[in-house]
């Protein structure tokens, strides 16, 4: 009988490599957690990072620069005529005619119009006829007075002095009437006078508000005038100067006048006057110059602008206007200290060039002040400085040619 031998297949592992297969996977599986929460640790490290770098704000920085004391002062400006008359009527009636249409250079006394007055007529016809009847009683009333006066001195008796007193007081009351009277033709000859429409100065004649025909009322100051006669040989203009500027103006001074419809041209005012008082509303001073204008190419009215070379003893900085911060503390601008940490400070502003602005108190010219400095920043916040851009080789060969 034969021995059968039953042996294992040899596809099948041994328990031992099953051990080993076993430990290895645990350990590959075990070093994936491993490196998987590293990872996710190092990511998130990094994201913490970044976002504490995302948080503090990136600034542009800028140093201010040194104001000039004796750097010319723009000003906007209006002009006017050197003498303005808006001329009303003083005598009613119809304008009879006009003489001087608007532009018509004209000298003092000539006749601008005149008013056809047919009901002051008919008054000064009953004027002159009063008078000459006040006249008339006075001389009676004299006549009899100085009889009785004559009776009472011849034969006191017969004409008591009661009597001689009341016909002198007769004679005195009509003379008194016809004073009156005469007073009164005078009155309405001076009315008559103002039917001739004159300009009261040499000018120029700026409206006319009338025609022939229309009625014309006495005594309208507050309505249309019929005519306006301007002297524009010389005009005022009036410029409002800052306070800190005041003490500056001088009268004498010259100022340089520019207008837009002469671009490139130029004329020169001097100041007249000035009102040695501050508007509150405003913080400025009104100041009044002369400027010559022969030939007539200025226009009363208009605007202007005006230069003044004006030097003050009080030297500011300039920063850039989006610099300033206004809130309700106030104006302010940031500033950084050593430690790159924003510092805030209180300012107030000198002058205003429009892209800049001279500070008059509250920085120094050292101070570097942050350029249009993003919201949210409080004192004490820690920045980090922008880098100047460096031009690139195209840019640095196109400066160079």
């Amino acid at each position: 009988m034969s021995e059968h031998i039953t042996s294992l297949p040899e596809s099948t592992p041994s328990p031992r490599r099953l051990r080993l297969a076993a430990l290895i996977g645990a350990v590959l599986f075990g070093s994936i957690v491993v490196i998987g929460v590293a990872v996710r640790i190092s990511d998130a490290r990094s994201l913490n990072q970044w976002t504490d770098e995302q948080a503090i704000p990136t600034v542009v920085v800028t140093t201010p620069e040194a104001g000039n004391g004796n750097s010319p002062l723009q000003l906007p400006a209006q002009m006017d005529a050197y003498s303005n008359a808006p001329i009303y009527a003083r005598t009613s009636g119809y304008l009879k005619s006009w003489n001087k249409d608007i532009g018509a250079p004209v000298k003092a006394g000539d006749v601008l119009g005149e008013i056809d007055t047919p009901d002051l007529d008919q008054q000064l016809l009953q004027a002159q006829a009063d008078l000459a009847s006040a006249k008339a009683n006075a001389a009676l009333a004299g006549t009899t007075a100085k009889r009785w006066q004559v009776l009472h001195q011849t034969d006191p008796d017969s004409v008591s002095q009661q009597s001689v007193d009341q016909y002198n007081g007769d004679y005195a009351a009509k003379q008194a009437q016809a004073n009156a009277a005469q007073a009164n033709l005078d009155r309405l000859k001076a009315l008559k006078s103002y039917a001739r429409i004159v300009a009261p100065f040499n000018g120029r004649v700026t409206a006319r508000n009338t025609d022939v025909g229309a009625l014309v009322t006495a005594d309208s100051a507050g309505g249309t005038p019929l005519f306006e006669v301007s002297d524009t040989s010389k005009l005022r203009v009036y410029v409002r100067v800052p306070q800190v500027y005041a003490p500056s103006i001088h009268r004498g001074d010259e100022a340089t006048l520019t207008v837009p419809e002469y671009p490139g041209k130029t004329f020169t005012a001097k100041v007249e006057a000035d009102a040695r008082a501050i508007t509150p509303t405003s913080g400025t001073t009104l100041v009044q110059l002369l400027v010559d204008n022969p030939d007539g190419k200025l226009l009363p009215s208009s605007y202007a602008s005006i230069s003044l070379n004006l030097a003050s003893a009080a030297l500011g900085v300039r920063v850039p206007s989006e610099a300033l911060i206004f809130d309700d503390k106030g104006l302010r601008v940031a500033t950084l200290d050593a430690n790159d940490q924003v510092k805030f400070k209180t300012v107030t502003i000198r002058r205003d060039y429009g892209k800049t602005v001279e500070l008059g108190s509250g920085l120094e010219a050292s101070d570097r002040v942050i350029s249009n400095p993003p919201d949210g920043l409080v004192e004490g916040d820690p920045v980090r400085i922008a880098k100047n851009p460096q031009p690139d080789a195209k840019a640095k060969s196109h400066d160079k040619a």
